[in-house]
């Protein structure tokens, strides 16, 4: 059995895992910072490929519950827009991939995943709960933050998309 302070050390690990490891302003109206990451398919992407059309970015990790839940939603999101000028990256921050690639697999994510292992990605945006979902417009501009997921955000999602594509 595990003492309170073994647990709570563990806690604090994981918090300070994903607390920024510098303070860059992420916040709506700023550039969104650019990153590669490797894809599930091999190949590395990069953000800047990806100017002129509407970016989603869904931190998630594979111990995150909410982050199961939320990944058919967005499949469903993905699959409607995805020919109107969106993109949707799932962007994973496991330290080892094998967990997240099962997992996509089972629940057949359908957008582009990309694998943070190192956290450099997360702290540029920086990432403090899972999953936090980040909307970029054509410009490059971070347009809206979301931590965390609640049941029926996707419709949010939906209005906050059609809202960037019209632009």
């Amino acid at each position: 059995m595990r003492s309170a302070s073994t647990l709570l050390m563990g806690c604090l690990a994981v918090f300070l895992s994903f607390t920024p490891l510098y303070a860059a302003d992420i916040s709506p109206g700023q550039p969104a910072p650019e990153f590669t990451l490797k894809s599930l398919k091999d190949k590395n992407l990069s953000l800047k490929e990806l100017r002129g059309q509407v970016v989603m970015i869904n931190f998630w990790a594979t111990w995150c519950g909410p982050c199961r839940q939320e990944i058919p939603a967005l499949n469903i999101l993905y699959e409607k827009y995805r020919d109107t000028g969106f993109v949707l990256l799932g962007v994973n921050v496991d330290s080892e991939s094998a967990n997240a690639i099962q997992m996509v697999s089972r629940l057949k994510a359908a957008y582009p995943i990309l694998f943070d292992a190192d956290k450099r990605a997360s702290a540029l945006y920086q990432v403090s709960a899972m999953p936090t979902t980040i909307l970029i417009d054509r410009d490059g501009k971070v347009r809206y933050i979301q931590k965390g997921y609640v049941p029926g955000i996707e419709n949010k999602y939906q209005a906050q998309i059609r809202e960037l594509l019209k632009e």
